[in-house]
């Protein structure tokens, strides 16, 4: 069982940036790749990013490509998502998840586990 616990959420106007991590208790986090999901009020849950087990591959929504960018520690258990140039419209819960693939997945389905979520606001 993994356990996932987001931090770095929080109030930020347009235009500013936000870190977002995710701690796992899992040991071998080098065996699952890793996600970050997003649900705003009303809205499916959406994805966002994806690293693979390595970190040497990632993946990204069209609507973030080029403002986000996911990272990871394997050493310390931890995955990152530096968000720059937010929008109104990236506000809300993000989540994080793992996934026993080794490849960067954006399939809400191909995750095990997740996280309870850290509320990210965007301000216009």
């Amino acid at each position: 069982q993994v356990q996932l616990v987001e931090s770095g959420g929080g109030l930020v106007q347009a235009g500013g940036s936000l870190r977002l991590s995710c701690a796992a208790s899992e040991r071998t986090l080098n065996k699952y790749a890793m996600g970050w999901f997003r649900q705003a009020p009303g809205k499916e849950r959406e994805f966002v990013a994806a690293i693979s087990q390595s970190g040497g591959s990632t993946y990204y929504a069209d609507s973030v490509r080029g403002r986000f960018a996911i990272s990871r520690d394997n050493a310390k258990n931890t995955v990152n998502l530096q968000m720059n140039s937010l929008k109104p419209d990236d506000t809300a819960v993000y989540y994080c998840a793992a996934s026993p693939s080794w490849a960067p997945v954006p399939r809400i389905d191909a995750y095990n586990y997740w996280g309870q979520g850290t509320q990210v606001t965007v301000s216009s």
